[in-house]
């Protein structure tokens, strides 16, 4: 296995197991729901685990899914702000979520983690994806707490990254 096949591999470990890590969590929060998985392969190549819980004492309904898949060309989306590797061979692993909550004063929540590596002499890779909240009823203690820890998670990864990113937004 080449350095770069090991690097994908505890990548997808990593992401399985936060799947899991989540999944768990969400149970035990909800307390009556379980979530149900529903494997599938994708036709270019690859597969995921799509997870879902519906009908719950908290979670109305939500998904926590993980894929990894691979292909012989890097898609559009991939490569609209990187064209020079369009037509390259790829990996990508990542991990989404969207949660539903009964009670319409506590937000939806949505998350994305993704890991990209083109295949070649000279492999590119990088991590993207992102996090939110979609109040109905927002109140301002709930948005200074999330931004608090939204910053918080950004703080690794350099002083600039969460007002950055906040911007981009």
């Amino acid at each position: 296995m080449t350095a770069t096949e090991q690097s994908i591999a505890t990548v997808a470990e990593f992401l399985r197991t936060l799947q899991s890590d989540i999944v768990n969590a969400l149970e035990s929060l909800d307390g009556k729901s379980r979530f149900r998985s529903d494997t599938w392969d994708r036709p270019g190549g690859g597969g995921g685990d799509t997870r879902v819980i519906a009908d719950g004492n908290v979670f109305e309904q939500g998904g926590v899914n993980f894929s990894h898949v691979h292909g012989n060309e890097m898609p559009p989306s991939a490569t609209r702000t990187r064209p020079e590797l369009a037509g390259r061979a790829f990996q990508a692993v990542g991990v989404s979520l969207v949660i539903h909550p009964c009670n319409p004063y506590v937000p939806t929540t949505h998350a994305n983690f993704r890991f990209f590596s083109t295949v070649g002499d000279q492999p590119v890779w990088w991590f993207g994806g992102g996090f939110d909240l979609t109040p109905y009823y927002p109140f301002m203690d709930d948005v200074v707490h999330w931004h608090e820890k939204a910053r918080y998670a950004c703080a690794g990864f350099g002083d600039d990254t969460y007002a950055r990113y906040k911007k981009w937004c």
